[in-house]
């Protein structure tokens, strides 16, 4: 079986959040399975490309139209198989040609022509692909465009199928630019409308053969919260599925990870930990002997970014000197000012870096005691499982793949610490309930390496979507 995976990202040649990370090992996993994956995303200008470490070779040469614009494109090829499957990008001057993969007043525009080169290059195919696997969005007028485009006649047999890693971004732009997408039918304009507007998002759910999201929980919340979605889910209900995305072992190694200063495994977990936590605490000024709370990601609502400050400024309110808290990550100006604040607040037990820093988060991985995942939405997570790999117990509201991948301690085969409302006083609690769980080692441990033995690898999830193209024939 043929896969082409098409996305904005993946690891590691372009990284934002954990699309990347699944784009970047699921087609691996496929790979293992006797399946043929290819991904298929931008050529931004950015180090992967510009390094020169990597080496490419041109497969496919072409120009489009986007409304009255011409353009050229190029799609390259990974010569070296350094991913471990075919890996092609989508060079278009003058659109992809940017150092950032999002966050540009023509988004819509750039998107739009990745995804039509695409089908033009797939039109050139001698043989087509089993499946078309979009991923989000960025990609989400491929399935409509396959059924309805008039160019694209001769791919219309081709399945379909959509992951919805977040169904909070759904693309939409106004009728305006309706001129920019290449000619179909326009009776069929309903599939790609939603509540006035283009939808991408909402068009991919409407035309995609099957449509999944990146776990089991979050696949019931989005028949009942999904921006504005939830009827139209309901009603394709028949052809969704959760899966819950897994990460990648071989990436994703304490014993082997090149990033950590002293490599670890179960066995020496604690003596491995300890050296890590001193390490980072030596470089922030933290007393290691306390208990390390770190958060890496997005500082943003959705990640309930903005109440980690209040939560955490309580708890050593309450524990004073009992413990350090360690935030990496960008994101909104304003949760980033009072992350700064708490930082001033609370001294030598509050450290901040704002930025995206991959070494430093590996090192806060294999050095932290707990890692806070206060999310208000989180359709999978991956941070939770990587924390447990590396021996750090995860604090996590319970949603979403957090609901999924993390048992309370309280609860038989305890890996982590759950709440349920995102607010500071709740969060405040599960700190209050971690320090206490810290105090006792042996239980503390016996936490810690539970965790470290889940299996969250891709092989299963990898297995179950090889199910689901099956399923399509």
């Amino acid at each position: 079986m043929e896969i082409l995976h098409v996305s904005a990202e993946c690891y590691p040649a372009a990284k934002v959040g954990g699309l990347a990370d699944v784009v970047g090992a699921l087609p691996k996993y496929q790979v293992q399975e006797g399946a043929i994956a290819k991904v298929v995303i931008p050529a931004y200008r950015n180090p992967f490309r510009e390094s020169g470490k990597q080496s490419f070779e041109l497969v496919h040469q072409g120009g489009l139209w986007l409304g009255h614009d011409w353009y050229h494109f190029n799609v390259w090829k990974e010569s070296n198989n350094a991913l471990g499957f075919d890996f092609y990008q989508v060079d278009i001057p003058g659109l992809l040609d940017t150092p950032n993969v999002y966050g540009y007043s023509n988004d819509t525009e750039r998107f739009l022509a990745f995804q039509v080169a695409v089908l033009d290059w797939l039109s050139e195919w001698q043989h087509q692909p089993d499946v078309v696997h979009c991923h989000d969005h960025h990609t989400g007028l491929i399935p409509f465009l396959l059924k309805y485009g008039r160019k694209y006649t001769g791919l219309a047999h081709i399945p379909t199928v959509l992951t919805i890693h977040n169904a909070q971004y759904q693309g939409q732009f106004g009728w305006d630019k309706l001129y920019l997408i290449p000619s179909f039918d326009l009776w069929k304009s309903g599939m790609l409308d939603w509540n006035g507007a283009i939808n991408p998002l909402a068009s991919a759910i409407k035309c995609a053969w099957r449509i999944n999201t990146v776990s089991p929980s979050y696949m019931e919340e989005l028949y009942h919260a999904a921006n504005g979605l939830e009827g139209l889910l309901n009603a394709e209900r028949a052809k969704a599925r959760g899966i819950l995305n897994g990460i990648d072992d071989d990436v994703w190694d304490p014993k082997s990870d090149p990033m950590v200063p002293v490599n670890f495994g179960i066995k020496d977990v604690t003596k491995g930990k300890k050296a890590n936590k001193e390490n980072i605490c030596e470089e922030y000024g933290f007393n290691s002997s306390l208990p390390l709370f770190v958060f890496i990601g997005r500082l943003v609502g959705d990640k309930g970014a903005d109440y980690i400050p209040d939560a955490v400024s309580r708890a050593l309110y309450e524990h004073p000197g009992a413990f350090n808290c360690l935030i990496l990550g960008s994101g909104d100006a304003h949760i980033e000012w009072l992350m700064q604040q708490a930082r001033l607040l609370n001294g030598e037990h509050f450290g901040v870096y704002i930025g995206y820093n991959e070494a430093l988060s590996r090192r806060l991985y294999a050095g932290a005691d707990f890692l806070l995942m206060p999310s208000r939405v989180e359709p999978c997570g991956l941070n939770q499982m990587y924390a447990m790999r590396y021996g750090t117990i995860p604090i996590v509201r319970t949603t979403g793949g957090l609901r999924d991948t993390v048992t309370d301690f309280g609860d038989e085969g305890g890996t982590g610490v759950r709440f349920f409302q995102p607010t500071a006083g709740d969060l405040n609690h599960a700190i209050g309930r971690a320090l206490e769980l810290y105090s006792t080692k042996t239980a503390f441990n016996k936490i810690r390496k539970t965790g470290m033995q889940q299996d969250h690898s891709w092989n299963k999830a990898a297995r179950q979507y090889m199910d689901l193209y099956t399923s399509l024939s």
